[in-house]
């Protein structure tokens, strides 16, 4: 049955109703092929839904449609949670300079790029985003919550926690711009620069203090940062461990950006419950991190990104050569934590974009984990949404198709399993409901 064949089944009256955007309390989502997030498939399934949260999730021929249901009939698609990318940056960027961009373009343009940014992840069946740092996205959740936009649910760290002449110290501005607390320049990014433990647990409490869901740390260098590199070490183990009392000291965690062997060891050790990146993870920190149940998001896209498009779309020189030489060790490291049983999640880094890095192309991640790292297309649709909701802290609240969570839920025309490229294509998610509202419907 086609999409347009389908369509004429649905009531005008319904059909109208779910476009127009039109809250309907209690939905039956009939004979659709569902992914239930854990790896396991349920042919011919009904997922009822009502008051945004999943009721009952069962066979069609043993199920009753309660009275008062409308009933979509979803036979031949491929039912699934929806997309979640656990690291990426709400920054309004169009290009790879973030030097020149974050200069020269006006703060509030960012921003309402940022908005449009958001209606491509929701319509690319993104139902929760990360941002790893930033300070657009921490003041978007509200705007989000409140329906005053469209997008995914936020879970944002607000400003990220660095060392003077850390990752997040943008050295070619004056320190005290580079600081929100002493700013007088606006930008996406900006980092609570802190030194020594006192400042750090100050720091950490300043960002929860902005709405931070959870603390995002720098501890090793970068990639795309000039002066210093992903191996070295930065906050010692007694600053990370001060940093992740006071996240658990306010009910939530630790995200760190960790791209060097001890870097990631210290980051474990101290209890930081994410890493990003990842990219020398060596075999003793898969131990540390299988034993500590710690998460591992390598953000495998934007180096790939870089690699193909870095010249073109303003990457600075340095920034190419350093993904050039880390790019090869990032996917045989990640590769290895994937045969050692590191649980994985998506998640891009991505920052905005045109041609590269654009917000609504994140399921590249997941192509990514088949391709690069050999994985099973099953488990890597377990890596966006399962273990994904764990890196955000929202396991008991989506990722899976299960009773009682959040009826976050994206209906594609094509299998993923069959073909994961065609989660790239925006046009195969037909349907995103997000607890419960439908924000998107080609029926």
């Amino acid at each position: 049955m086609t999409i347009q064949e389908r369509s004429a089944i649905i009531s005008k009256k319904f059909a109208l109703q779910i476009k127009g955007g039109i809250s309907v309390e209690s939905f039956a989502l009939l004979n659709a092929t569902v992914f239930v997030g854990d790896g396991s498939i349920l042919e011919k399934a009904v997922v009822l839904v009502e008051k945004g949260r999943i009721v009952k999730v069962s066979k069609l021929d043993s199920t009753t449609i309660p009275a008062g249901f409308s009933r979509i009939d979803l036979d031949g698609l491929f039912l699934m949670p929806g997309l979640i990318d656990a690291h990426l940056h709400l920054t309004g960027m169009r290009s790879g300079d973030s030097v020149k961009e974050h200069l020269l373009v006006p703060y509030e343009t960012l921003v309402a790029r940022a908005v449009k940014d958001l209606e491509s992840l929701i319509n690319a069946g993104f139902t929760t985003i990360v941002d790893a740092g930033g300070s657009i996205a921490v003041n978007l959740k509200k705007a989000v919550q409140e329906k005053t936009i469209v997008g995914p649910r936020i879970v944002a760290a607000g400003p990220s926690l660095s060392q003077t002449f850390g990752h997040g110290d943008a050295h070619y501005l004056p320190i005290d711009y580079v600081d929100p607390r002493t700013s007088k320049f606006k930008t996406p990014f900006g980092s609570l620069i802190c030194d020594g433990v006192d400042e750090c647990r100050k720091a950490a409490r300043y960002a929860l203090r902005c709405g931070a869901d959870f603390i995002k740390i720098m501890s090793t260098g970068g990639v795309l940062s000039e002066k210093d590199r992903p191996e070295q070490v930065q906050f010692t183990m007694e600053e990370i461990q001060a940093i992740v009392q006071e996240a658990r000291h306010a009910g939530t965690f630790v995200h760190s950006h960790a791209q060097g062997t001890e870097g990631i060891k210290n980051a474990l050790l101290a209890g930081v419950k994410v890493i990003a990146h990842g990219i020398f993870i060596d075999e003793e920190c898969c131990e540390l991190a299988k034993k500590l149940d710690a998460i591992v998001v390598p953000t495998l896209s934007i180096v790939e990104h870089i690699m193909r498009f870095g010249k073109e779309i303003g990457i600075p020189e340095w920034g190419l050569k350093k993904s050039e030489e880390v790019y090869r060790a990032h996917v045989e490291n990640i590769k290895l934590a994937y045969q050692r049983g590191v649980k994985l999640a998506t998640g891009t880094d991505f920052l905005g974009g045109i041609k590269a890095f654009r917000q609504g192309d994140n399921a590249l991640e997941i192509l990514l984990f088949v391709e690069k790292l050999g994985m099973k297309k099953e488990e890597a649709l377990v890596c966006a949404t399962k273990h994904a909701a764990e890196a955000a802290g929202l396991s008991k609240q989506v990722g899976t198709i299960e009773e009682g969570k959040l009826a976050d839920v994206i209906v594609l025309e094509k299998n993923p399993l069959e073909d994961v490229e065609s989660l790239l294509n925006e046009k195969n998610v037909v349907m995103v409901m997000k607890e419960g509202e439908i924000v998107k419907n080609l029926l």
